[in-house]
């Protein structure tokens, strides 16, 4: 790998705090795209992010007739190109790979994507960047649909 960083489906799949997420990528079969060139900016939901999900919410989006929805929520997380911290602090908002756009909102040195915050930033890997937030990232219509 260049800059001997793993890739970002290795990076989060070599880290306890992201099982859910893993989980999550390889059940909505974006693993491939995750491991592609890239770059990417991941926001990274933790484990106790997804576990903050209504009960049952998970097990619903990882049934295979859901997995428009889970590929909606996870490409949520995504957005094109490697936007690091210091990137991030200019922006207010951003266009994810799903299509609908994320509200970026610092203050104080805290970094917040919609109503996550973003608890360590800059996990770099191999094809992008990886910011670890602790609450699920919702687009719209599906926060409507749960």
């Amino acid at each position: 790998a260049k800059d001997g960083h793993k890739d970002i489906v290795d990076t989060a799949a070599s880290n306890d705090m992201f099982s859910t997420l893993v989980t999550a990528v390889k059940s909505a079969d974006l693993v491939t795209t995750l491991k592609g060139d890239g770059p990417f900016t991941v926001f990274a939901p933790t484990d106790e992010a997804f576990a903050a999900l209504p009960a049952g919410t998970i097990e619903m989006l990882l049934k295979p007739e859901n997995k428009q929805t889970l590929v909606k929520i996870l490409t949520y997380h995504v957005v094109t190109g490697k936007v690091t911290a210091k990137d991030v602090a200019g922006l207010s908002d951003a266009t994810t790979v799903e299509g609908s756009k994320v509200m970026v909102s610092t203050n104080m040195n805290k970094v917040m994507i919609n109503d996550a915050n973003v608890i360590k930033a800059d996990i770099m890997t191999s094809n992008g960047v990886i910011h670890v937030i602790d609450t699920v990232l919702l687009p719209n219509d599906v926060k409507a649909a749960l």
